[in-house]
């Protein structure tokens, strides 16, 4: 929490660079977090034009309340993360909003089955998300659907990418719009080299951006770097797709496709899984490095391990298809701690 006095007036009328975590803010009796920038400027020019005294005016916007966490003016609601009576919590704000996910429900196609049962959630640009969960929970469900995988059904909710409609687009066009999803079990694909099936996808992801496609000595150029990063070797590159990878390569290999791809929001599903610690942080030193700047991502574990390496802005938890609690690094230390019956009772 901010107690610097440089930005509390601008966070007072709205300024779009801060975000308030925690606290409340009255005015004339009206909730000013909850006003658009036009608000503030409005009921200050009735404030003006009143006779009211400023002694009296500062005493209201103290009054005792509560308010939704805000985000950028007019933006959606962000989840709330603490405050104590009367002390507003401020932080800089973090970019547009990347992916926005409201009320989804979706089954399993074949059987019917509900598994998420109103998924609301919403990441910005630069920020980083950590959903935890019992097994069966629809933590993978979730990050299923969101790609488009065929075994499950949209019955109901919102989801949008960078402002456009996800489930309007086909798999492919999620992707190459920059959206990534890395598999808790990577499966091997024979008689396709991982150097060809990662230059594919590259051009792919570069003709959607409307940039020229690398041919193999370009590609090649670019790629060597990348590998450098992830300390993976050379090698690997004339092997077929996860063919006779080990657990750790696989992973390697997905978060290589993930550096191949520059994607704007990338969601890791138990990517610390099946991993010794020396992998554990050759995977995290990368991911840490991609998700520089303004990109988005998305963790799904059940460990705080991988949150030891990679910092999460906000943890969730996640129950019966619902994300159920919101907070920060705090709650996967109490899960670590006390395990899932720990936040049931609170």
């Amino acid at each position: 929490m901010s107690t610097c006095c440089a930005p509390y007036t601008p966070v007072l009328v709205g300024h779009p660079s801060y975000e308030v975590t925690g606290g409340t803010a009255f005015f004339k009796g009206q909730d000013l977090f909850a006003m658009a920038v036009s608000a503030y400027a409005m009921a200050s020019a009735a404030a003006s034009a009143s006779s009211a005294s400023s002694a009296a005016l500062s005493s209201r916007r103290h009054a005792a309340g509560s308010s939704a966490v805000r985000g950028k003016a007019a933006a959606a609601a962000v989840p709330r993360v603490g405050g104590r009576g009367g002390v507003v919590a401020v932080r800089a704000a973090k970019g547009d909003i990347l992916l926005e996910v409201k009320d989804l429900t979706a089954k399993v196609a074949e059987s019917g089955e509900t598994i998420l049962n109103g998924v609301t959630l919403t990441i910005r640009e630069g920020e980083t998300h950590a959903i935890m969960g019992k097994n069966g929970s629809g933590k993978s469900t979730f990050t299923k659907v969101l790609v488009g995988h065929p075994s499950y059904e949209v019955t109901g909710g919102t989801a949008f990418f960078k402002g456009q409609d996800l489930f309007a687009m086909a798999p492919e066009d999620r992707s190459r719009l920059g959206l990534f999803l890395s598999f808790q079990s990577p499966i091997e694909v024979p008689g396709v080299s991982n150097t060809d099936f990662l230059r594919l996808m590259c051009n792919e992801r570069r003709k959607a951006q409307g940039k020229e496609e690398l041919d193999p000595l370009e590609f090649y150029g670019f790629l060597s770097p990348k590998l450098d990063q992830l300390n993976m070797d050379p090698s690997f590159l004339a092997r077929n797709v996860n063919e006779g990878f080990s657990g750790g390569e696989k992973k390697r290999n997905e978060i290589l496709q993930l550096a191949v791809l520059e994607s704007e929001m990338s969601i890791l599903d138990e990517i610390d899984s099946g991993l010794d610690v020396d992998a554990l942080r050759d995977v995290a030193k990368a991911v840490n490095v991609l998700k520089e700047g303004d990109k988005g991502l998305l963790l799904i574990t059940h460990y705080q391990r991988l949150l030891d390496f990679i910092h999460p802005d906000f943890v969730h938890v996640m129950e019966k298809g619902k994300i159920v609690q919101t907070g920060d690094i705090s709650i996967a230390a109490q899960l670590e701690e006390g395990g899932f019956a720990s936040i049931a009772k609170k």
